[in-house]
């Protein structure tokens, strides 16, 4: 018997055809042929999906969801009756391998052809992931298999592999995992110094800490999750960021059950679980590992510092993300002496709110090295204070990418600005490790501390207790210039901002708002009027206009030249700046690091281009048109690059109405993350000379938005010149209550 097709609801619907809630309703009303419900209730009525999908294509509807959306779907409608989820893991592994013609071929098999070819792609790399089974695929599995072929050819093996881990967390109702941000990893990767061999993560989640590690030329990676999802989403994607490393992963409790008992390795990076009470305090008492102590039962963290420095060979460094508390909690307070002392500790960094989850906590980076018998006498650790040195900016992650704000305790988390903040934490950390006993700091942002001044009664290693003590060392003259000038920049912003809010140029639309028709970014692609381009994962070739099928996409990639999508080369990208999606955010020109590509095909941006961010989280404006300073760079994985036809479209009109606040809502997807479909995106459809007029209107609101953006920059530099120079005595008050501050 065949298998019953699965059942979607209204709002999937809108998602597979690239369209709002409200035009399934008005579907749903006017049209008489439209599928009736096959389930559900009258309120929340179910659909079969082959019925809603044959009457899209009898109207010309093309599906809108993009690979990963769509694999996404199939997974949450498609009854299984065999595959599981490692089996899948699997299969992206053995499909990265493939090219993209290849996978093209293997989608257009017969069921049961391609069952046999994934099955048997599949039992070729099975002794690679931890906890693998018996590989079973059944002819029901085939419309999974077609959409996880497709995923990868199109969006990469990490694109398929995020949304099979993402169900299996689900299935599994684990809680607690989540990646840490691409942007953090390199930052803890680059605390080590050299280049490391052997790198331990014995908390490795989805192994984002240990491509780091790959990244500065690691070729020996050990991992080890509780979670056994995580542990073979880990080991699959280590093997496919670093193919030439050697890949170990193991699925255990690192604390209770090590996987590696005898390892010692150059380094251990890790961002293990906090406040967890449970981790085996009274069975581990006696524990071989607590060389500076037994850790108290609350302070599972210090486990994990000890644990990182029994697996490192003399002179290793361990780099982990740990919870401001345990800087200071009473409980630690022995063990944190015993570190001090013994020289293991060598540096405490506190990062800004927002960098990691929790977002709303300020985390802090130990940095700790095992002693070397006859080694170099420690006699000061270095404290880094950077939750308030780098100004908050759009990111995207994690990429990054975008901006991130989020409500947690009270308060709102800005992720910072990544380049910043590690060109910051790296050149102290460098500095202070060059000569330790040399290092003079820097007020207010570095210090060293000896270690006799920190054996007190509490041994408090809170960075910004430390590091606050210095700025009274800045030079008064030094913070009065530094005063002077911020004021005069200010005044100056403040003179423009004022003109360009004085814009009178504005009419009201009358007793109603003024409505059009408008047409989504695939029909005006499919029409000519404009091209989407994208970012291709390696291997793939091709501008990214919206596809129509997998036989379209193959064969549009096979004709595109890399000319005309204007491609960069790798030879050629290396001196290119990237345009990220915390670009468009902050409003800034292309920061991004090409090497974070990582081989990928990345098309170069060009003056008119429209560029629109990928991720709807955040503050900051969602879309600009590209100018000079943009021409040239290569575009950024998290941004939708639109290019518009100049006879047809106004680029800044385009701008504005794809970047509306309602648009980006009505296109997105996700729950925590939103992810912007860039085909869903809708555009009045007005006469040129009409949309020019928009299209000079939204410049202006551009203009206001960046002359807002650095007046609120100086004010705020402004003010925490002020305060600081008053509070550390190196500015005073004016005699008579105000004016200028006295010298």
């Amino acid at each position: 018997m065949s298998q019953p097709s699965a059942q979607v609801t209204a709002a999937e619907i809108s998602r597979i055809a690239g369209v709002t809630r409200a035009t399934v309703s008005n579907w749903r009303r006017r049209h008489d042929d439209f599928p009736a419900p096959s389930g559900g209730t009258d309120s929340s009525p179910l659909y079969d999906l082959e019925s809603v999908r044959s009457w899209l294509a009898s109207r010309g509807q093309v599906a809108a969801a993009s690979p990963s959306e769509e694999l996404r779907t199939i997974l949450r409608l498609h009854a299984q009756s065999g595959a599981g989820t490692t089996d899948l893991l699997l299969l992206v592994l053995a499909a990265a391998r493939r090219s993209p013609k290849e996978l093209t071929a293997a989608a257009l098999l017969p069921d049961a052809e391609l069952v046999g070819r994934a099955e048997r792609e599949v039992a070729a790399v099975a002794d690679t992931v931890p906890g693998a089974d018996a590989v079973r695929f059944e002819a029901v599995d085939a419309a999974v298999l077609r959409a996880l072929y497709g995923c990868v050819r199109d969006e990469g093996g990490q694109a398929a592999l995020g949304v099979l881990a993402e169900r299996e967390l689900e299935d599994s109702a684990a809680s607690g995992a989540y990646r840490t941000p691409e942007p953090l990893a390199d930052l803890l990767a680059g605390l080590i110094p050299g280049s490391p061999v052997g790198v331990l993560d014995p908390a490795c989640g989805s192994g984002t800490l240990l491509a780091a590690a790959a990244r500065r030329g690691a070729s020996e990676l050990y991992g080890q999750d509780t979670l056994p999802v995580q542990a073979r989403r880990s080991a699959v994607s280590l093997m496919l960021t670093a193919p030439r490393a050697e890949v170990t992963v193991r699925a255990a409790d690192s604390l209770r059950a090590d996987a590696f008992p005898g390892l010692v390795v150059d380094a251990v990076l890790c961002n293990p679980p906090f406040g967890v009470r449970d981790w085996g305090h009274d069975e581990l008492a006696y524990d071989p590992r607590w060389a500076y102590g037994v850790p108290p039962r609350a302070e599972s963290e210090l486990a994990w510092v000890q644990h990182a420095l029994a697996h490192l060979t003399p002179g290793g460094h361990a780099v982990l993300l740990l919870p401001p508390a345990m800087a200071g909690r009473a409980s630690g307070r022995r063990v944190r002496a015993e570190l001090v002392r013994g020289g293991a500790l060598r540096a405490v960094i506190a990062l800004p709110v927002g960098a990691s989850i929790p977002l709303h906590v300020g985390l802090q980076i130990w940095v700790l090295q095992r002693p070397e018998p006859g080694g170099p006498e420690r006699k000061t650790v270095l404290f880094v204070d950077a939750a308030e040195s780098s100004s908050p900016a759009g990111a995207g992650g994690g990429g990054a990418a975008g901006t991130t704000r989020t409500r947690g305790a009270g308060s709102r988390s800005v992720a910072p600005d990544w380049a910043e903040l590690t060109a910051r934490v790296l050149g102290v950390w460098r500095a202070f490790t060059g000569n330790p006993d040399a290092f003079e700091g820097e007020p207010g942002v570095a210090y060293a501390a000896g270690v006799v001044d920190l054996l007190d009664d509490v041994v408090d290693l809170t960075p910004a207790r430390l590091v606050r003590a210095s700025r009274t060392e800045v030079d008064p003259a030094v913070l009065s210039a530094q005063v002077d000038a911020t004021r005069g920049n200010l005044v100056k912003a403040a003179k423009a901002l004022a003109r360009t809010a004085g814009h009178e140029e504005w009419g009201s639309a009358g007793p109603a708002a003024r409505e059009w028709r408008t047409a989504t970014a695939s029909d005006l692609a499919r029409g000519g009027a404009l091209t989407f381009l994208r970012t291709a994962p390696e291997g793939a070739r091709g501008r990214a206009e919206e596809p129509e099928g997998a036989r379209g996409r193959a064969e549009e990639a096979e004709r595109t030249d890399r000319a005309e999508a204007g491609e960069a080369t790798q030879e050629a990208s290396a001196a290119r700046a990237v345009l990220t999606g915390a670009d468009i955010a902050r409003g800034s020109g292309p920061t991004g690091d090409p090497s974070e590509l990582r081989g990928a095909v990345a098309p170069l941006v060009a003056v008119g281009d429209v560029l629109v961010r990928a991720v709807a989280n955040g503050d900051g404006p969602m879309a600009r048109v590209a100018g000079e300073e943009d021409a040239g760079a290569l575009l950024g994985p998290h941004v939708h690059l639109f290019r518009p036809d100049p006879a047809r479209l106004d680029a800044w009109f385009l701008a504005g109405f794809l970047g509306a606040e309602e648009n980006i809502a009505g296109a997105s997807t996700g729950s925590t993350v939103l992810t912007v479909s860039p085909g869903r995106l809708r555009v009045p459809l007005l006469p040129l000379e009409e949309q020019r007029r928009y299209g000079e209107a939204f410049r202006h609101v551009h203009a206001l938005r960046a002359e807002a953006r650095r007046a609120t920059r100086l004010a705020e530099e402004t003010a925490r010149l002020l305060a600081g120079g008053l509070t550390g005595g190196q500015l005073l008050p004016g005699r008579d209550g105000g004016g200028s501050p006295a010298r």
